[in-house]
């Protein structure tokens, strides 16, 4: 798929990514974003995601996403749904749903598509990834393009240790890298440098951590009086479940943090036994088949009954399967 073929004499084009976005989301839209303002300066280009982390600032142009949703455009002639399907574009599902053309760009296997144009591909480490491959014209690629791609990539792959990341993201994030950023600093800023309100809530959620099933799960949440009590925003829990999927013999990791009354934002991370992106998708999330998240509503202790009993019919089927 190329993309200025896709959009081909569109003069209005916008571009929206998910709710509360992550690493790969922001690298993804950016990326596009700062590609289509080079490749088609005639056409009139918007970019719509939730304000995005203090770390992502280091992108060039970040300032010129609506946060706000607000848009002088009634209908975009294209508009392009990145690393998500249309129901989690938040506000800017409406612009996606009324343009005259609407892509999904997506590396989520629970994203059936949801466009005129879909390119959903399982199997890319990335959605960052993808929108590399579907720039035809390398020779227009500079660097800051190639830092906000590269970004998404590290992010969605964990720094490359993540089982999605395939020979094909590596010899991309090798492309990337010869464009002469200084990666390494971007790998530290970006992925691994943690604010004190970051460490301190991290603690805080490993400390009332609950090991559970014989140690093979792990689950911890934090809720909107804690979040409150370190000012702490959504992306500042970035990584805890990850942590929490380190601990040595646990198979499936567990992390909420409350939305509102009974409802809570849930993140799942699988050592690879376990498929959390059929239990999301169970319940109306998504994601992949170690790394998948959704929203439930519940009591904390509802919902942790109501996943449990997934992972361990899962994990009973996998032992009755090693058996035969």
């Amino acid at each position: 798929m190329n993309i200025l073929e896709e959009i081909k004499g569109a003069s209005t084009i916008g571009i929206g990514g998910h709710l509360r976005p992550d690493g790969d989301c922001i690298g993804a839209s950016m990326g596009l974003y700062l590609y289509l303002i080079k490749a088609c300066p005639e056409a009139k280009v918007e970019i719509f995601l939730e304000k995005p982390a203090d770390v992502f600032s280091c992108i060039s142009k970040i300032d010129q996403i609506h946060t706000d949703f607000a848009t002088e455009v009634e209908q975009f002639d294209v508009f392009i749904a990145l690393d998500t399907s249309k129901e989690r574009l938040g506000e800017a599902r409406g612009y996606f749903e009324h343009a005259k053309k609407r892509i999904n760009i997506d590396h989520h296997v629970s994203n059936s598509g949801c466009g005129d144009v879909d390119h959903i591909r399982p199997k890319a480490s990335s959605t960052s990834e993808l929108v590399y491959e579907m720039i035809g014209d390398k020779s227009l690629i500079d660097e800051e393009i190639a830092k906000a791609l590269y970004i998404g990539i590290i992010h969605d792959t964990g720094v490359f240790q993540y089982s999605n990341t395939s020979p094909a993201t590596l010899k991309i994030a090798a492309e990337l890298v010869a464009y002469g950023f200084d990666f390494s600093k971007l790998i530290e800023e970006t992925f691994y440098e943690k604010t004190y309100v970051q460490t301190q809530i991290l603690g805080r959620a490993l400390l009332e951590s609950i090991l559970f099933m014989n140690g093979k799960c792990v689950v911890s949440m934090v809720d909107k009086k804690t979040m409150k009590f370190y000012k702490a925003q959504p992306y500042d829990l970035e990584g805890i479940v990850s942590q929490l999927r380190n601990i040595k013999e646990v198979e499936c990791a567990i992390f909420m943090y409350q939305l509102d009354t009974l409802e809570y934002k849930v993140s799942l991370r699988s050592g690879g036994k376990v498929d959390v992106a059929k239990i999301a998708s169970f319940f109306g999330g998504g994601g992949h088949k170690r790394a998948a998240g959704v929203t439930m509503q519940g009591t904390f202790h509802d919902i942790v009954n109501n996943l449990s009993a997934h992972i361990d019919a899962q994990l009973k089927e996998i032992g009755k399967q090693a058996e035969d």
